[in-house]
């Protein structure tokens, strides 16, 4: 089996990279921007019609269904996790029932619930030019991801109680790796962080892994 991700770290592209960095996985990385119109040739458009990065490629053998294509982050990371790895109570693989719903679940949420604003937040708190930032969608998005936030901290909370770290276990799961990967964008966001001490120390604790800083650091275009 061969296993191939398209995309940049700079993008959700993330998501897949850091679950086969964390699995210790033999992977081939293309770079492909999301901008120049590398993914709006006829070969990856192929791959992708919807032309968005990530995409993974899974070489698999014939009796386990040859090659599978798979696009969307967050299914991407869930793909990885479920296929490549062992679910053996270490990895980020789930190791049971509860386990797999939970990441499921998480990452289902996170996108639903605050993907939309957390980026909001990045890009008119940090990342576009000073000039261009509108503080006011930013507090707006700040001020909807407040609702979400009392969510997951709660959870945290209950986690807590019951002797476990992380979302849906007591080690690091790709629930972790999906949710943390949307949620730290929110960080921009210091009052709202400060609002939810667990969820901010959890977060910080999921991107400083080796492996989130292994995958940030690969080669981009």
């Amino acid at each position: 089996m061969s296993l191939t991700i398209y995309g940049i770290p700079a993008s959700r592209a993330v998501r897949p990279l850091w679950a086969a960095t964390e699995l210790g996985l033999d992977f081939v990385h293309v770079p492909t921007p999301f901008q120049g119109g590398a993914t709006r040739t006829p070969e990856f458009l192929a791959l992708n019609p919807n032309g968005h990065i990530p995409v993974v490629a899974d070489q698999r053998p014939p009796e386990q269904g040859g090659e599978v294509v798979v696009w969307e982050s967050m299914a991407c990371a869930l793909y990885i996790a479920r296929h490549h790895g062992q679910p053996d109570g270490t990895s980020i693989t789930p190791a049971n029932a509860r386990e797999d719903a939970g990441a499921l679940r998480w990452s289902f949420w996170v996108v639903n619930e605050c993907e939309a604003d957390a980026l909001t937040v990045l890009m008119h708190r940090m990342v576009m030019p000073e000039e261009r930032r509108k503080p006011e969608l930013a507090a707006a998005a700040e001020k909807r991801l407040a609702v979400p936030l009392r969510v997951i901290e709660r959870h945290l909370q209950q986690q807590q109680v019951r002797g476990e770290a992380y979302l849906a276990a007591s080690r690091f799961t790709v629930a972790d790796l999906c949710v943390a990967s949307v949620l730290n964008w929110a960080r921009a966001a210091r009052s709202l962080m400060a609002e939810h001490p667990l969820t901010h120390d959890w977060i910080v604790r999921c991107i400083e892994r080796p492996a989130h800083l292994a995958a940030k650091a690969l080669g981009e275009v």
